[in-house]
Formats: structure tokens, sequence, C-alpha cells
């Protein structure tokens, strides 16, 4: 059995509206149009709202999120309830809504058409390296740091851009892709290769710099407590700095899941086992985190790359990562289709926030649909709520931004903002007792598969989805739920498909 193709047949409908909106008319993958969203600790709320502020300057401001709106708007009645690419960029609220995903594959308007229309500084501008807002202006054949040779960019965000390169101090097998000992510049070894790095160059900014120290501390800590490199988190290889940049180094990996589900998935998803596989190593990843104290803040497919056998998964993108604590409030942390309830609300955050961000990408990747594809904060909770029911009652209590989306009576009614058919201005809608229209049982029953395992995916969404964090399943108990534990691997070095 192939257990990456779901092979639903006429799936074409379901596909994933991220899939869809991202593939170019031959099915390539284009650049994603998914925010990225960076957001410091609270415990450094100066350079937090600097980051912010730099953010939206960056994203075009109150134009920018109103064109996306409008993009969003046009995919939602094109398509259904909204694509990565086109509805991602939904909602004005989102400062960062139309800016590129920088882990996403360069497309039309990304940095990789760059590539295709050849060398990326243009012509009057040879004597500077960065472009007006301070990117640099690599070129193919460029060599950074005496050492990387860049061949390829991957893509293009709100804070940084990604190099594909090869380290020429570096030679591995060409067979095995181990190093190879005392080889490394001059001529090739016989079966011998350079081996491929990712870089991110940040942006040159100072408030830009200061971020990518917070995520190199974090990458480190992480890196630290796992020297057997098997937490499923990306590795931070070394940082340089290159022409006034900071350039950090990962190890490669081959494409995200949100490519993998457009290219294995047929538009329908993977195959569950698949799903339980990624799902094993996504919760190791999980508990990491939380040992080390740090919360990512923006897991979501694009965030989560795999290796060239599909046989592991690892988070990456920790620029939005944080320490645990008090952290400041914000309705616009982690991607909008990935964004906990507590997020929207106003509540204090912890761990359970990268749970809920787990629990959309593990269903989105066995259905190939995006689970709550609102276009605004509002819209995403009337979604949720169409799933879990209402919100109950402490939460809502202690949100500092309820009163933007439910009303002050005596059952707390949600207030849901539509546009007006002839005006076309924002009306509120009281929606007195919100009620259930499909729990996950009733959105997976049509899906194909042994049922046992269909309800023990259903079972484990609807607890790591419960709107109350309080109430939503911790890692270690994910870990040994019945849809996990049969991939986890048995012993240490367990080599194959599930292997984590």
């Amino acid at each position: 059995m192939d257990i990456w193709n779901q092979g639903a047949p006429g799936g074409g409908e379901a596909s994933s509206r991220a899939a869809a909106a991202a593939a170019g008319p031959d099915g390539e993958h284009l650049t994603s149009q998914l925010p990225v969203h960076m957001v410091l600790p609270g415990g450094e709320p100066n350079l937090q709202s600097e980051r912010l502020r730099v953010g939206l300057a960056a994203a075009g401001g109150g134009a920018a999120g109103a064109a996306a709106d409008a993009a969003g708007a046009a995919a939602a009645a094109a398509g259904g309830a909204g694509a990565a690419g086109a509805a991602a960029g939904g909602g004005g609220d989102d400062m960062f809504a139309a800016e590129d995903d920088m882990f996403a594959a360069g497309g039309a308007g990304g940095a990789g058409a760059a590539l295709r229309r050849g060398p990326a500084v243009p012509a009057g501008l040879t004597d500077s390296y960065d472009d007006a807002e301070g990117y640099y202006n690599f070129q193919v054949g460029e060599l950074l740091d005496a050492r990387y040779e860049v061949f390829a960019c991957k893509g293009k965000g709100v804070f940084s851009t990604v190099l594909r390169a090869r380290d020429l101090a570096r030679q591995v097998s060409s067979a095995t892709g181990q190093l190879l000992p005392g080889l490394g510049p001059g001529p090739l070894a016989t079966g011998a290769e350079h081996p491929e790095v990712a870089i991110k160059v940040i942006r040159s900014n100072e408030t830009m710099a200061k971020a990518a120290a917070l995520e190199q501390r974090i990458l480190r800590l992480l890196a630290d407590k796992d020297p057997d490199n098997r937490k499923h988190c990306i590795r931070l290889l070394r940082t340089f700095e290159y022409r006034q940049h900071v350039c950090m180094v990962f190890e490669p990996l081959d494409m995200n899941l949100r490519e993998l589900t457009l290219k294995y998935g047929r538009n329908v998803g993977l195959n569950i086992t698949a799903v339980a596989i990624y799902a094993g190593q996504l919760l190791v990843a999980l508990r990491h985190l939380q040992q080390c104290r740090v919360l990512h803040a923006d897991i979501k497919p694009d965030n989560i790359l795999v290796n060239a056998r599909r046989s592991k998964v690892k988070i990456c993108d920790l620029g939005s990562a944080m320490l645990a604590g008090e952290n400041e409030r914000t309705p616009y942390l982690i991607s909008r289709f990935y964004r906990s309830p507590e997020v929207i609300l106003g509540l204090a955050y912890d761990f359970p926030m990268d749970m809920w961000s787990v629990g959309c990408v593990l269903y989105e990747l066995f259905t190939g649909k995006i689970l709550f594809p609102g276009r605004s904060n509002n819209e995403m909770l009337k979604l949720m709520m169409d799933v879990k029911g209402p919100f109950p009652k402490k939460m809502l209590k202690k949100g500092i931004f309820v009163e933007k989306h439910f009303e002050d009576d005596t059952s707390m009614s949600f207030a849901l903002v539509e546009e007006d058919a002839v005006t076309k201005q924002p009306i509120r809608r009281v929606i007195p007792n919100p009620t259930v229209k499909h729990n996950f049982s009733q959105l997976l029953a049509r899906a194909e598969g042994d049922r046992a395992q269909l309800a023990a995916l259903a079972d484990l969404l609807e607890k790591m989805l419960a709107l109350d964090p309080d109430k939503r399943i911790q890692a270690d108990a994910a870990l040994r739920h019945p849809f996990v534990k049969p991939w986890l691997p048995k012993k240490k070095g367990a080599a194959g498909a599930a292997a984590i």
C-alpha cells in the first residue's frame, strides 16, 4: 500500500485550497502567500512592538491588508472557504497577510522568479548590495563567507530570504550523504559532492538582527537538549555576517508539508498511515519544545520540512518563537488558519497554542482541506464554533479582545461581522446560541481508510482542538493516544518510515 497517496476518487473538489492556490497551471508549487508572523517575547516589549511596526510597514500597511482581504473574498466566492494563497491574505487586521512565506518554493512573484529572469542585481544597482527594503541582492554562483556557493533561492518573506547553497568546505558521499573526514575545499574526491545547505539571510535592519539573535539562541537551546538529533526540530549549523546581513546556515531538507500534500496527496490529502507517522514526530517535537520552555508560535504546513525519503519531518522557522512566560498578547500571533482561540480572544497563551496548530495541520494533511479558513479573526471564531460549539463563559470573561466578537449580554452572544449586501459596509449579526454543525467524526465520515483508525484520528483531533486551552491534550498524553502509539519506534534507532 502506498502510504503517501490518499487516492480517493473524484476528490478534486475536496482539494486543499492551500495547494490549489499555490499551484501553477502545470501543478508547479509557486510561492505561498501565507502570512509570515514574527512576534518576540513579551519580556522584550519594545523590541516586539518595533518588529511589528517594521513588519506592518513592509506589508504595505492598511492598503496591503485591504487588497489581501479582497483577494480572500474572491477566493472564497470562487472556490470555497479560502485559500492559503489567496485567502490567507484576507482580513485587513492581519498586518503580514499579503506577504510570501519564506520557505515556500519560489514563484512568479517571488524570489525564485528573479533567478529565472537572470542576475539578481539589476542594472544600475551593481554598487549596492541591498535593495531599497534591505533584502540582499544575491547572484547565482556568488560565494558567501568564502564558503557557500549560491545556486537557487528557496523563498522570500517579510524578514529574510532563504537561499540554497553548496558548502564548499565539506565533502560528502554522493551515495550515502555521509561526511567524508579530511576532505573539504579543493577538487572533489571520487564519488563525493559538496553538501547542500539552506541559508537564511536576514534583512539589513537593526530590529531584524536582534530578532535573529533571539532565534539563534532558541535554536541552540533546542539543539543542546537534543544531542542525538532525534527531536524533530531543524538544526542550525552555524551563523556568520556577510555584507551587514546576519546569515543562518541550516541543514537541508527536501520540501515542506504543503508541497508534499500537493505532490503526493493528489489534492485530497495523505494516506492516514502517513498522517499518523508524522503526527508522532510532530508530538515528539512539541514535547521537546515544552521541555525547553519554548513556544514555536507559527506551526503550519509551510514550517514543517520533510526529508527526501519522506520518513522524517522537522519543525522549522523559529523566527516567531519565544520563551514561555508572561508574553505580550496580540491577536495576530501565529498564521491565521492555525491560530488558537486563546490568541484571538486575548487570553494568556502557553504551550497549548502550539498543540492547536498541530491539530489543524494534521486535519489538513489527511483531508487536503484547511480546517478553519477564516478571512478574519471574527470568521475564525465562527468556524471554530461550527465544529466545537460555544466558548466556555470563563474564556470570554478573561479575554482582552472579546468585545470585538461577542455582545455584552447575559448569554455573551457571538457577533458575526458580515458585509451588508446593499451598502457593502460591515454589520454585526448576533448569534445568541452557536451550535455544532459538524464534529470531527462527521467531517471524516466519508474518508477512506480503516474505520477504527479514522475514529482514532477524529478522537485525537477533538482533544487537540479543545476550545479551552486548559482542557487541550498535552504532548505526552497525545503520544500515548491509539492513533499515534502504534507508529512510534519500538526501540532507539528504529529504521523505516516510522523512525522518529
